[in-house]
């Protein structure tokens, strides 16, 4: 059985076709949004927190243990964790670097799914990127609700709650959430 069109094409509404540069306006708005990247804003930060750190004197990067706990979890390059990282794990630079590259993606992924529609600048999304990949926390932070709800200036304060690891304030952390903060109301480029 065949069926009339009922409804107008866009043909016959505009009374001609659709120009390439049209259709790939009208398809950018009818796909789903694509989760946002990390900037070399961003990158700039974690790597200054992280840093590369225990450069053996043959140029290989050595893991080491977690300055919370003084041990796990077991730390490597850029801040990388997770199994096959403990006393002894060497990498090279590149891979270092690969592996943050890899992680970033994977860490754009679960800051955009926390986050939702929720209106972020690059400045508020790379501050919780950094958050996030030290924290591993995006989803159950009151920062991230905060950020959902439109409390911007209520999720800034609320870096300041994530200084602690192992049960003690770490500077370190503080510096850093501080950092983030600042980046996060737009204060840092």
């Amino acid at each position: 059985m065949h069926f009339p069109q009922l409804l107008p094409t866009l043909t016959d509404i505009i009374g001609r076709p659709l120009k390439p540069d049209e259709m790939q306006r009208i398809e950018a708005a009818l796909s789903p949004p694509r989760p946002m990247r990390v900037s070399s804003a961003g990158i700039a930060l974690i790597k200054q927190f992280e840093g590369c750190a225990r450069r053996r004197d043959d140029g290989l990067i050595e893991a080491y243990p977690d300055p919370g706990t003084g041990g796990a979890p077991w730390t490597i390059g850029w801040g990388a964790t997770g199994s096959g990282i403990g006393p002894g794990t060497l990498w090279t630079q590149s891979q270092c670097d690969e592996r943050l590259s890899c992680d970033l993606v994977r860490y754009a992924e679960e800051v955009s799914t926390a986050l939702g529609d929720a209106p972020t600048s690059q400045a508020q999304f790379d501050a919780l990127i950094s958050f996030h990949y030290n924290t591993g926390a995006i989803s159950r932070a009151t920062l991230t609700r905060k950020h959902r709800t439109g409390d911007y200036a209520g999720a800034a304060a609320e870096f300041a709650r994530w200084t602690r690891a192992g049960g003690k304030v770490l500077k370190g952390l503080e510096k850093r959430r501080a950092a983030e903060a600042k980046l996060y109301r737009g204060e840092m480029h």
